[in-house]
């Protein structure tokens, strides 16, 4: 009889230590879907405050001065591997407001035809003048498009330079469409020659000036 009683009570801790190993396992379960859904209202946070952030926006979008002086917002484009000399926002100030007296001193050659023309009829070698001085977009696609204007530039020992954006220098230019490349040319070349132009003298130094500017930063990127 001693042992029938002993047995049950055996069975029946067993039976309460089961119901408390179950007791005890629910509340974990609910913790654990506690948590995870926690986890996912986080994450669901996380996505939604992404939108926000204006890293996008910033490398897309950068305020610069028109050539009119006022702030503006344009967007910028990837540039072309081969983009060196590139000014940087000091010099591209100065080789636009050469561009747009440029202008209108009308020495200015816009286009990739123009400007390519012009520079194969130019003499070739080192102690040849310069025809002129080429301004590239840096913004180009296809950068096929300008990608043999260098080439010919270093041929024709006439100095160019990289801009970043094509609307800029298309402004400059006074024409209401981006411009691929331009060429800043001393004097006035056409039918008309030997007019006499207001401004002929001042441009001159202006014309002197760009072309130092050109040829120092053009020194500090060839070996």
């Amino acid at each position: 009889m001693g042992k029938d009683k002993s047995e049950k009570r055996d069975k029946k801790e067993k039976k309460e230590k089961r119901s408390e190993k179950d007791g005890v396992s629910k509340p974990k379960k609910e913790k654990k879907s506690k948590l995870s859904e926690d986890n996912v209202k986080a994450a669901v946070e996380e996505v939604l405050k992404q939108p926000e952030t204006p890293a996008v926006a910033e490398t897309t979008m950068e305020a610069v001065i028109d050539t009119s002086g006022e702030v503006v917002l344009k967007p910028v484009g990837a540039l072309v591997p081969f983009a060196a000399p590139l000014a940087d926002e000091k010099v591209a100030k100065k080789v636009l407001k050469s561009v747009k007296k440029a202008a209108k001193n009308k020495t200015l050659k816009r286009g990739v035809k123009e400007v390519v023309k012009a520079l194969r009829k130019s003499p070739q070698g080192s102690n040849a003048a310069a025809p002129g001085v080429v301004i590239l977009a840096a913004d180009i696609s296809p950068m096929d498009v300008i990608s043999h204007i260098p080439v010919l530039c270093e041929d024709h020992n006439v100095p160019y330079i990289f801009v970043t954006s094509r609307a800029e220098l298309g402004a400059a230019g006074n024409t209401k469409r981006p411009t691929s490349v331009v060429m800043v040319s001393q004097e006035r070349v056409g039918a008309k020659k030997a007019e006499k132009i207001e401004g002929d003298e001042e441009f001159g130094d202006v014309y002197k000036d760009l072309v130092k500017v050109v040829e120092k930063e053009s020194r500090n990127v060839r070996v």
